[in-house]
């Protein structure tokens, strides 16, 4: 199966095409990047094609970072991911950030619990932590700093996210132990495994939102998304 996976949700533009027989990324690109996504995706993507040897049409789907993230750049992702199955005429997935940070930990075991942050602003992440097993311990959910640290009680974690430095910082002297993998953003090859794995009926690429934009989106910006040349 070949994956087109998408990642704007964060501090980064990034894609790659997973190759999942062959286990690997064939090609990826990833530029750190705070604002700009909507001018630098879909050239980006076009190059990844491209460095693949394959084309939009021989791809089996398309995945992409549903949030919670960037209001803006979640609608670039989006929008490109949407645009880009409608013309090739395949099943497009979304895959949140959170569940992409914790996957390659979740991955290689351990009886850890996997702390997955992204900064919310304003004293406040956007918080996910699951067992080593994958199962879940606190649901998705925007949380207070303080509300955050609680889950010292789960045992030594692994905190990672781009607000994995902010709670490592604020630790508990006397909570177990930790180890911290600050990340801008998700690694895409996950965000390709994942999207393989989820069920197309089950994970729409839709904004996975943990609370209310600031700003609302004119109603058809997801609807009017870009459809690149499909060979």
């Amino acid at each position: 199966m070949l994956i087109l996976a998408i990642d704007t949700a964060l501090d980064a533009c990034a894609a790659g095409v997973l190759d999942t027989e062959g286990g690997r990324l064939i090609a990826q690109e990833s530029l750190p990047m705070k604002r700009g996504h909507a001018e630098a995706l879909m050239p980006l993507i076009a190059r990844v094609i491209e460095a693949s040897g394959s084309a939009f049409a021989a791809l089996d789907r398309i995945a992409v970072t549903t949030g919670p993230g960037s209001f803006t750049g979640l609608r670039v992702g989006l929008s490109a991911a949407r645009g880009i199955a409608l013309a090739a005429a395949k099943p497009v997935v979304g895959v949140t950030t959170l569940t992409a940070y914790a996957a390659p930990i979740v991955n290689k075991g351990g009886e850890h619990p996997v702390i997955s942050a992204i900064d919310a602003r304003h004293g406040h992440v956007y918080l996910q932590v699951v067992a080593g097993t994958g199962s879940s311990l606190v649901w998705p959910r925007l949380a207070s700093i303080e509300e955050a640290l609680d889950a010292a009680r789960f045992g030594p974690p692994h905190l990672v996210g781009n607000a994995a430095q902010i709670l490592g910082q604020r630790w508990p002297a006397d909570a177990p132990p930790l180890r911290i993998d600050a990340q801008p953003a998700p690694d895409i090859a996950w965000v390709g495994w994942l999207g393989a794995a989820v069920d197309p009926e089950t994970a729409p690429a839709r904004p996975y939102y943990l609370r209310a934009p600031d700003a609302k989106p004119p109603k058809d910006m997801l609807q009017n998304a870009s459809q690149p040349h499909v060979s």
